[in-house]
C-alpha cells in the first residue's frame, strides 16, 4: 500500500476523516471530513415489512468476509445511470491491508454460487463505517444492510457511520449530524469494545428479523 499505513487509515477513521477518489481510474485520493455527517442510529432501523418478509424467506444465502474483493469489485463497477464509482485501485488496496488486520468486514448475498449483492466497511472499536453496497438482483444489498444491522446490534456496537446520507438510506433511517456531534459520538464508540462474531454466520432470516424487532420500526 502506497505510503498509506493501516495505521494512518485506523487513526483517520478514529478522528472522522475517509478517504475518496474522484473517479474509478483516477489513481489519487482525497480525505474528508465534512461539516455534516450521515449516520444509521441503531436504535431507529427502519426496516418495511416488505423487505423483512424478503429477509425471512432467505431469498439469498448471506455470508460474511468470503468475498471481500469482490464485494468491492461489485460496489466500484458502472451500473445504470451510474458509469464511474469514487473506489479505484488505491482505495482497493488500503481496504484490503484493512481486511488483512481484521478492520474491514464485508456482507455478501450469493444467489447459488453467483454473488448478487453486498457491501463493506471498516470497524473500530463499536463503530463501524459503511462505505459502500451494490446490488444485481432487487433487494439483495437491502438484505445485506438487514443482515449487518443485526450483526452490529447483537455485537454490542454503537456507531453505524455512512459518511453521507442519501434517499435511499433515509428509507432506513438514515439522517445527517453536525460533525461537532458526530466527533462525540464517534469517541465514545471507538473507546469501547463490540464483537463483528457475535452473531453466527449463516444465521436463518427469521431469527435477523427477531433480532431486529426491538430495534426496529416496521411499515
Amino acid at each position: 500500500m502506497s505510503r498509506i499505513t493501516v495505521e494512518m487509515l485506523l487513526r483517520a477513521y478514529g478522528n472522522g476523516i475517509f478517504p475518496m477518489s474522484e473517479s474509478r481510474h483516477d489513481p489519487n485520493i482525497s480525505w474528508f471530513d465534512p461539516d455534516k455527517r450521515g449516520i444509521l442510529p441503531l436504535s431507529a432501523f427502519h426496516m418495511p415489512r416488505r423487505l423483512a418478509r424478503t429477509v425471512r424467506q432467505d431469498r439469498f444465502s448471506v455470508t460474511i468476509n468470503q468475498a471481500f474483493l469482490e464485494v468491492i469489485e461489485g460496489c466500484a463497477s458502472p451500473r445504470p445511470g451510474r458509469w464511474t464509482t469514487w473506489i479505484n485501485s488505491t482505495i482497493i488496496e488500503m481496504f484490503a491491508s484493512l481486511r488483512a488486520i481484521d478492520h474491514a468486514h464485508s456482507v455478501e448475498c450469493w444467489d447459488g454460487d453467483e454473488l448478487v449483492g453486498g457491501l463493506y466497511g471498516v470497524s473500530l472499536g463499536a463503530a463501524f463505517f459503511g462505505e459502500s453496497m451494490f446490488s444485481t438482483r432487487d433487494n439483495a444489498s437491502k438484505v445485506a444492510l438487514a443482515h449487518l444491522m443485526a450483526r452490529l446490534h447483537v455485537g454490542g456496537f454503537h456507531l453505524l457511520d455512512t459518511q453521507f446520507v442519501t434517499a435511499h438510506l433515509e428509507t432506513f433511517g438514515a439522517i445527517e449530524i453536525p460533525r461537532d456531534d458526530y466527533l462525540q459520538r464517534l469517541d465514545l464508540a471507538v473507546a469501547k469494545d463490540a464483537d463483528f462474531y457475535g452473531l453466527a454466520a449463516g444465521t436463518a432470516g427469521s431469527a435477523i428479523v427477531a433480532a431486529l424487532q426491538s430495534m426496529t420500526q416496521t411499515s
